[in-house]
């Protein structure tokens, strides 16, 4: 176990590496990875899954100690992301399955690597917990929502439909994963600390299956793609940095309800999009899921170097 743990934490810490490796195999050895198209719902189930058997009550006792903080976080993600997905969109003039895949990615909770990305910040870890837990578990009924409002222009949108998949691979793997850690605590507490690699694996062959899949379209959009995603998750975080400074928050939450903005659960936005859209509308999911661990990665090392300012006597 102290091997699988080693190699666990490994993999882990070099996660956007793998996430890159993974997407250029993706392109380069298509045929490795389009046969895996079928299993991008069950491995998200097995991340949302290891992320039940991590959660606990201390998770959420934040969200009861002090609730206008998560408050200020699950909204402004829900609001400055879906949003900017929109704006990126329309004033881009982007094709309709691009301005899609976009705003699906927009719409989607809070990523699962944004809490490491806080702790790395030296923000206040707890806070960012407690708003990725509450954006996920609100999901079923807030991604459909705003996916129905703001991609309605481009196509029809099957909102229940996107609640039923949402349910399905996010909230139910995560309720399943909550019950067995009460009902085998020891053993889960064990296998806790292989979750960063089974995690990194499951992640990694999303990206690789997305990327496979829609290589004729990453070579012909590919540049206008990667533009926008880096604008929308760059503009995120500016925005949800102010977002947080508007409230009057110190520089340990403005830290993460910046990240807890910036970076989404791309991993979501791939399989629904697979799932009920053009294959092109998972692209920019994809590439979401490697630009944001890297910039991610950016901020929160320039993060961890800001303390806050004391006021002068």
């Amino acid at each position: 176990m102290n091997t699988v743990e080693k190699i666990s934490k490994f993999v882990g810490n070099t996660f956007s590496v793998w996430v890159i490796l993974f997407a250029l195999l993706g392109f380069f050895v298509p045929d490795a990875f389009t046969g895996l198209k079928g299993y991008i719902q069950i491995f998200l189930g097995i991340v949302m899954f290891g992320m039940g058997l991590t959660l606990s009550s201390a998770d959420f006792r934040e969200v009861f100690r002090r609730p206008l903080d998560v408050a200020i976080g699950v909204v402004g993600h829900y609001l400055i992301m879906p949003l900017l997905a929109f704006g990126l969109a329309v004033l881009l003039q982007l094709p309709p399955d691009i301005a899609v895949g976009v705003i699906l990615v927009g719409c989607c909770p809070s990523g699962t690597a944004s809490n490491v990305m806080t702790l790395l910040a030296k923000g206040d870890v707890a806070l960012g917990v407690s708003i990725a837990s509450v954006s996920t578990l609100i999901a079923p009924l807030a991604t459909p929502a705003m996916i129905s409002l703001l991609a309605g222009r481009w196509m029809n949108i099957d909102a229940g439909s996107l609640i039923k998949d949402i349910l399905m691979v996010v909230i139910i793997p995560i309720v399943l994963g909550v019950i067995v850690k009460a009902l085998f605590r020891r053993q889960a507490e064990a296998s806790v600390k292989a979750l960063p690699l089974v995690s990194t694996i499951a992640i990694v062959l999303i990206v690789a299956i997305v990327v496979a899949g829609s290589k004729a379209k990453i070579i012909e959009t590919g540049p206008l793609i990667f533009a926008v995603v880096i604008l929308h998750n760059g503009l995120g975080y500016l925005l949800g940095f102010w977002f947080a400074k508007l409230f009057g928050m110190n520089l340990a939450k403005r830290k993460a309800v910046t990240l807890e903005t910036g970076m989404q659960n791309s991993g979501l936005g791939a399989a629904l999009a697979a799932a009920h859209f053009n294959p092109v509308a998972a692209v920019p999911s994809a590439i979401f899921s490697v630009w944001h661990n890297i910039s991610g990665s950016l901020l929160a090392t320039w993060f961890a170097r800001r303390e806050e300012r004391k006021p002068s006597a």
